[in-house]
């Protein structure tokens, strides 16, 4: 009632004093933003941040617990370099947090801070939400509240790579075994190389046959 006086009273008054009658849509209109050179408006870009691995969104808030894949039919997707120089690869499955992930990040960039342009490729993200009871909780009462977002990776997969002006094979080799600390499984230090770089199509064979150097 309140709300509706007022707008009735601007109404009045707005068509008395300039004889236009005003809109009382509630539609909300855009907003004029930046606009390029060719006259259409800039679109704004977001910037992913390694301390907040997450999903923007998921269709489902809650999910199975799940395996690690166990690759049998000669897949070798992500064990190859594609990115960066040197990289870090796991030799057994295992499912990663992304505290951990976010741990070995920093780890980097506090290690590597004097390399000039160092560049961090993440190979894997956390997108599987894992969920906890505590203990001595009883069976029933539906699934538990969620805990951590977590990935699965497989064996053989590589899950950072790094490249720099200024970074050389001891440097890499010494931050990569920090890293595998932190991992908790057997890892190994991979340069780039011809038999550690992601080969052409036209060079791979058959699928049933697993590439040995990528193992």
């Amino acid at each position: 009632m309140w709300a509706a006086a007022v707008a009735r009273n601007l109404y009045q008054r707005t068509r008395a004093s300039t004889g236009v009658i005003p809109s009382l849509s509630r539609t909300p209109q855009p907003l004029a933003g930046p606009q390029t050179s060719s006259g259409r408006a800039a679109v704004a870009t977001q910037t992913r941040s390694v301390s907040s691995l997450q999903p923007r969104r998921r269709k489902h808030k809650k999910a199975q617990k799940g395996r690690v894949p166990v690759r049998t039919g000669g897949s070798t997707r992500g064990n190859y370099i594609a990115f960066g120089e040197y990289g870090i690869r796991v030799k057994e499955g295992v499912r990663l947090s992304a505290e951990t992930i976010s741990a070995i990040h920093t780890m980097f960039r506090r290690k590597l801070k004097a390399i000039k342009d160092l560049k961090i490729w993440l190979r894997v993200f956390p997108d599987i939400p894992v969920t906890t009871k505590g203990t001595e909780v009883r069976m029933g009462k539906g699934k538990g509240a969620f805990d951590y977002w977590a990935c699965r990776v497989p064996k053989g997969k590589i899950i950072f790579e790094m490249k720099g002006s200024g970074l050389n094979t001891e440097l890499a080799k010494d931050a990569m075994r920090q890293a595998g600390f932190k991992l908790g499984v057997a890892s190994e230090f991979v340069a780039a190389s011809d038999l550690t770089r992601q080969p052409s199509k036209c060079d791979m064979p058959p699928t049933t046959i697993p590439f040995q150097q990528a193992k």
